[in-house]
């Protein structure tokens, strides 16, 4: 089995400290709307407004950090990402505490842990593909993928029962905490790490330079429609999630560990897709992985429309995410390895960093949209809107092999 391969006791601290931090992510699953709707009692379009500017604003934040990152040094930088993470967060419980937390607090920290998270991923995206073997890429991306799916299954649920215990913000604290533990494993990896070498001569700060990682994947044949497939797809899919939470906590009066039930159990899903993305890839091929999975992920949403309150509805929402999670379980790390692996190394993290600025932004944007929407036609009604423009993104994935083999790093064999 693949899983009981080693990739070295170096990418052992690394998974270790990806595992806690994404399992303090998702114990805190969704907390802002839920500390918005429980505690501030906001309503669907300032839930929806605060999700969508605290991503935009921090994916703006961000967008200067990827050509300063790309020639540091990245767990130097991964570690104080980390560590602004957890200072951020950990500043919510303390205005809860002495009673002064609102809207205005959560927005200024979502921007603040939006724009870490931005670099972060780039920043770690770059170091993994320096610390494993190209043929270990879809390996270790496997690896992450599976402790995203398995820290999802048990986070929200467990989230939401200490939610239901010790009040609103005790997720926020653990996923506070869990930054921290995450610095320190990535200081625990040890070994040298090489100053990246330019491959021109420094030219100081240009704005040109801020648009280098957008100019190529542009002008890759092969990464460009899997670009703005991923942004419209997790952008509508991350715009009706508010809306949801406002529809199951609301008017269908669904419990907090109900709410996060329905999204803990289908994760089993994103675990066995996890599992079957490198055997599949193996026997068919990263494009024809990538073209139906991606096409299978985006026939579930609709079934969000209709949720109804009691069990029904909660089963329905169970059914619809264990085939939207078991699709992404084997889409995500099959296209995070072909991403990488057609990326030169020099021009990783600004890539990685214009993709995730991209994707925050037309998340966000498409947030605020639909919370808009939400409030002319109600949260049902905009639902069923995203989930029939979702069935159209396939379209925008790579349609043809030939693609691929246009790539300056072309594919390795699996």
């Amino acid at each position: 089995m693949s899983g009981k391969r080693s990739l070295g006791r170096r990418f052992g601290w690394l998974w270790a400290a990806y595992g806690v931090s994404v399992f303090g992510t998702r114990l805190a699953f969704d907390a802002f709307p839920l500390i918005a709707v429980l505690v501030l009692h906001a309503g669907p379009t300032e839930v929806a407004a605060l999700a969508a500017a605290g991503l935009a604003v921090g994916a703006v934040a961000a967008v200067p950090l990827g050509p300063w990152v790309e020639f540091r040094r990245k767990r130097p930088v991964m570690v104080a990402m980390d560590l602004i993470r957890f200072a951020a967060l950990l500043s919510v419980p303390a205005g809860y505490a002495l009673g002064r937390l609102s809207l205005s607090q959560l927005l200024v920290v979502s921007v603040v842990v939006a724009a870490a998270d931005i670099t972060f991923s780039a920043a770690s995206g770059a170091f993994l593909k320096g610390l494993v073997r190209p043929e270990d890429l879809l390996l270790a991306n496997g690896r992450f993928e599976a402790t995203t799916w398995t820290a999802t299954v048990l986070g929200p649920p467990v989230g939401g029962a200490a939610i239901g215990l010790f009040g609103p913000v005790t997720t926020l604290v653990a996923d506070a905490v869990s930054y921290l533990l995450s610095a320190l494993g990535i200081r625990a990896i040890g070994g040298g790490e090489p100053r990246p070498e330019r491959t021109a001569a420094p030219t100081g700060f240009r704005a040109s330079a801020l648009l280098e990682g957008w100019r190529y994947i542009l002008a890759s044949p092969a990464l460009r429609p899997l670009f703005f497939n991923t942004a419209l797809y997790n952008g509508l899919l991350m715009a009706t999630s508010p809306l949801l939470a406002v529809l199951m906590l609301g008017p269908l009066g669904f419990a907090p560990w109900q709410y996060g039930l329905a999204f803990a159990v289908p994760c089993l899903g994103g675990l066995a897709g996890s599992r079957l993305a490198r055997p599949l890839a193996a026997r068919f091929g990263l494009h024809r992985v990538l073209l139906v999975s991606g096409t299978l992920r985006a026939c579930w949403p609709i079934g969000l429309a209709f949720v109804r309150p009691g069990t029904a509805g909660l089963v329905l929402v169970m059914v619809v995410e264990l085939g939207v999670i078991t699709s992404c379980g084997v889409f995500n790390p099959v296209y995070s390895t072909y991403r990488l692996d057609r990326t030169p190394t020099d021009r990783v993290v600004r890539t990685l960093s214009a993709w995730s600025v991209t994707g925050k932004l037309s998340t966000a944007s498409l947030t605020a949209l639909w919370g808009l929407l939400a409030g002319f036609v109600g949260s049902r009604t905009a639902i069923a809107v995203a989930g029939l423009l979702l069935l159209a993104t396939p379209l925008l994935l790579p349609r043809r092999e030939q693609a691929h083999r246009d790539e300056a790093e072309p594919v390795r064999t699996l």
